[in-house]
């Protein structure tokens, strides 16, 4: 089972995107979906995550900018984008997490490019 993402690329600060990750089979066990980012020469970082599909969690740096929405009933997760900064410029890697082994399953990253 891979996550598949979709919607990086590169925007003008101020301008919008929307990452989109479907799990392409049936993961059981999901509890919590979530979006994390790695800038070059700095360590992963969480952006947002969500589990079940109401508690959601921010970065402190995103929260009032991005939305993220979907969650474990169907494996799908988005995260809409608002405001950009070149400060958000990394890879973004769609997680799923399972809760009763443990297991991390990554997407393969997509790049976003905020120009100033």
């Amino acid at each position: 089972v891979q996550l598949v993402e979709s919607g990086g690329g590169s925007v003008q600060a101020g301008g919008s995107l929307r990452l989109t990750c479907t799990a392409s089979g049936t993961i059981f066990g999901v509890n919590t979906m979530g979006w994390y980012r790695q800038a070059p020469g700095k360590q992963r970082e969480l952006v947002a995550s969500v589990t079940g599909v109401e508690s959601t969690k921010y970065a402190d740096s995103v929260k009032g900018r991005f939305t993220i929405s979907g969650g474990n009933t169907n494996n799908t997760v988005s995260l809409q984008m608002s405001s950009l900064e070149p400060e958000d410029t990394a890879v973004y890697y769609c997680n799923a997490h399972v809760g009763y082994n443990l297991r991390d399953y990554w997407g393969q990253g997509t790049q976003v490019t905020v120009s100033s």
